[in-house]
């Protein structure tokens, strides 16, 4: 199981989130799937670089819901550390 952290923006974003929170713990729990299988992530999540946003990535989980993140430093040895970044609909590119 990888470990996890939130930004204070993606807690703050959280709390606007709505209905689209059950998409986005499903979307969530097939991303861990993945990192745990040490897989390509499955193409319906659309997880992607952010072009010209460094190491942060992004993915999809809804129509409109969008979520970014990046690859922290290991917490655990050998388990994948996911921060996350940002939580909402495509604005949330304008500053990831």
């Amino acid at each position: 199981m990888p470990t996890y952290q939130r930004l204070p923006r993606f807690d703050q974003d959280w709390q606007s989130l709505g209905s689209a929170e059950r998409r986005f713990r499903t979307a969530v729990a097939r991303f861990v799937e993945d990192l745990e299988a040490d897989r390509p992530f499955r193409p319906g999540l659309r997880v992607k670089g952010m072009q010209g946003a460094g190491t942060n990535m992004k993915m999809m989980f809804a129509p409109d819901g969008r979520a970014t993140w990046q690859f922290g430093n290991e917490v655990k040895a050998g388990r994948a550390h996911v921060v996350w970044r940002r939580i909402g609909t495509h604005n949330i590119f304008r500053s990831p």
